[in-house]
């Protein structure tokens, strides 16, 4: 005979951290109540269910139309860490699709996310600067943090952020840079990053010299790394065991050595042989950026003399894979062969 027993275990598929999704049309809506219930589990709850919604960019586009954003910035200055913590996801999650990056400078969400920069949860952190940084690579999002002044408050936090954060902020600073390197000038950010190229990491030493690389496309920052002895330090990094450390090296040299001093620091800091030797390089990055900075150092005498010795080796490039490497290999070899 059957008998009915009662079982202590939740039903399958059942995950008691996460709110009941409703059917429909409401599913969002109602999340977006539950944002706002002064209860912390429901709270809790709506986040951890809408955090797995809106990988889908069609859900993602009706919470930030039902007005999820301002529930979202509202919670960021929750009591619980742990709300805030799903909240940033969330917001990293919404900045991975076009039309949330696009929401985000219409909603006004950039300096919300900013002030969590002292945050004492690392996870919120680094949601947070994930968020920032994925914001940083759409053009209108570099203009928005440039424009809300955040580029010397992240100069700053990379001097005592975590490692794992401090590769996002040089991330974010890349583009940032490109929009505008004035202000980084301005908040001593050539010094900052001068550190860092001497970091154990490899990935913070190459996002270092590719930041350097950007801020040295103005002439105020040529002039700055001249004056602040980066290049000698740039021209050790050649030697990296790290191509990609190698690669930045070369990029930053072949823009901050267009000026005549930026030139003979190069020069006298024994640039022509490492360079050389990178032009070997199997990989493209290295190799690309390694000639370029080798025409740019072709432009002064003493570089051009030493280099009529080489242009063997830039002759075999002219049979390199790629296109962008043999016209680069060939502008080389007429600006060494120039004569007056």
């Amino acid at each position: 005979m059957t008998t009915i027993r009662i079982s202590g275990n939740l039903p399958p598929n059942i995950d008691c951290t996460k709110a009941p999704i409703a059917f429909g049309r409401r599913a969002v809506p109602k999340l977006n109540e539950e944002l706002q219930n002064p209860e912390l589990i429901t709270r809790q709850r709506a986040l951890m269910s809408l955090c797995d919604l809106v990988h889908d960019p069609e859900i993602a586009l009706e919470a930030m139309r039902l007005g999820c954003l301002e529930s979202l910035k509202h919670l960021l200055r929750d009591v619980d860490s742990t709300v805030r913590m799903k909240t940033t996801e969330v917001f990293y999650r919404l900045a991975t699709h076009n039309v949330g990056r696009i929401a985000f400078l219409k909603s006004d969400v950039i300096l919300p996310l900013s002030q969590l920069f002292d945050e004492p949860v690392d996870v919120c952190r680094k949601n947070m600067h994930m968020a920032i940084e994925m914001m940083s690579e759409f053009p209108g999002g570099a203009v928005g943090l440039v424009e809300a002044g955040l580029i010397p408050r992240l100069v700053f936090k990379l001097t005592s952020e975590l490692e794992e954060i401090q590769e996002l902020i040089l991330d974010t600073l890349h583009f940032c840079l490109c929009v505008d390197a004035s202000e980084a000038l301005a908040s001593e950010a050539v010094s900052v990053l001068k550190e860092k190229l001497s970091h154990r990491s490899a990935r913070i030493r190459s996002k270092a010299a590719r930041a350097l690389m950007d801020i040295s496309v103005p002439l105020e920052g040529k002039n700055k790394l001249c004056e602040e002895e980066v290049i000698p330090i740039l021209v050790n990094l050649l030697g990296d065991p790290s191509p990609e450390v190698a690669a930045s090296a070369a990029g930053a040299l072949m823009s901050a050595t267009v000026t005549t001093p930026g030139k003979y620091a190069a020069l006298n800091a024994d640039a022509l042989p490492p360079l050389l030797g990178l032009v070997r390089s199997p990989q493209t990055n290295v190799c690309l950026n390694a000639v370029k900075a080798i025409t740019v150092l072709a432009e002064a005498p003493e570089g051009r003399k030493e280099l009529l010795k080489h242009l063997d080796l830039l002759e075999d490039l002219r049979g390199h894979d790629s296109e962008v490497t043999r016209r680069a290999a060939e502008t080389a070899m007429r600006v060494i062969t120039w004569k007056p």
